[in-house]
């Protein structure tokens, strides 16, 4: 009864509301800045930079980077950063279908477009002959990857397959999002809390059409889980949480681990982080980040990296 209310009050709230947000120029989803990837793509993509390598280049290990809902691969730059004149590996940053780019774009986009980029991109340097191909994903695109791992996607690949997920959102804190399909039509969008300079590469309105998608991929990814994932012999998946996540409900992960197993029945790798960031791999532009959050991103770096090998 009081969550009727509560959705009654929000509807008569925003009745009057405009359904479509006035975009800054300089703000993603203005019309003039777009990801650099969408016009450099030889910069962030190993498929395009390098289609055809020789047989020791395609034995080097390829970490495919997926970002978040909302965000762009600005959300993997300081991996890059970090990994600067590394040569045992290279990264390929993936800028999910739809993001990026326009407003109109990005709303008209669905959660399987948003996954094609991904499937793409693994795709292409499997035909190009890479060897070992591993993902790394943060938020959402741990979903869309589940996703992938229970549709068998990864299980006829003679790749190499290392998985790890940044903060793996099944259920969200916000809990509008479980009403957004009632809402959503009358809203027309929301506007995100990000922090100064945050606009510039994280969409600040968020149309509808796309939180519905988001509710709706969450929902069939918590399906799966509760059938059960089982990861192919050749894949290997590592969880990195945020113990004060304040995106991703703490019960994420606990679907997660629970929900999805190793080829023999084992459980998979996790690791619970002493940190209250979401996504706490990507540290520039958030506030008030301390010592420890330094240090907790340099260790899941670290930690990638050595496994891949």
């Amino acid at each position: 009864m009081k969550k009727a209310f509560v959705i009654l009050f929000i509807l008569l709230s925003i009745s009057g509301c405009k359904k479509t947000p006035d975009i800054p120029a300089g703000d993603l989803g203005g019309g003039q800045i777009f990801d650099p990837s969408t016009y450099n793509p030889a910069k962030y993509l190993v498929s395009v930079s390098n289609p055809t390598p020789d047989a020791t280049q395609a034995q080097v290990p390829v970490i495919i980077a997926c970002h978040g809902y909302g965000a762009t691969t600005f959300e993997w730059d300081e991996f890059r950063a970090w990994s600067a004149g590394r040569t045992d590996y290279s990264i390929s940053q993936v800028l999910l279908d739809g993001h990026g780019v326009t407003y109109d774009q990005f709303k008209n986009s669905t959660w399987h477009d948003w996954q094609s980029s991904i499937v793409n991109e693994y795709t292409k340097l499997v035909q190009e002959g890479y060897k070992n191909i591993d993902l790394v994903g943060s938020s959402t695109s741990c979903t869309l990857i589940l996703d992938l791992l229970h549709s068998g996607f990864f299980n006829n690949t003679a790749t190499t397959v290392h998985i790890f997920f940044v903060d793996p959102i099944i259920i969200p804190s916000d809990k509008f999002l479980s009403v957004v399909g009632v809402v959503g039509p009358m809203l027309g969008y929301v506007e995100s809390d990000g922090a100064p300079g945050e606009e510039k590469y994280y969409y600040h309105y968020r149309p509808q059409e796309t939180l519905q998608q988001l509710d709706d991929v969450l929902d069939v990814v918590r399906g799966e889980l509760q059938d059960g994932i089982t990861l192919p012999k050749n894949v290997y998946l590592k969880v990195y949480k945020s113990i004060r996540d304040p995106t991703a409900d703490p019960v994420s992960v606990v679907l997660v681990y629970n929900g999805t197993h190793t080829s023999t029945g084992g459980n998979i790798d996790l690791d619970m982080i002493d940190g209250d960031i979401h996504v706490f791999t990507r540290l520039d532009l958030v506030p008030g980040v301390t010592a420890q959050d330094q240090a907790n991103q340099v260790y899941a770096f670290n930690d990638i990296t050595m496994r891949i090998k």
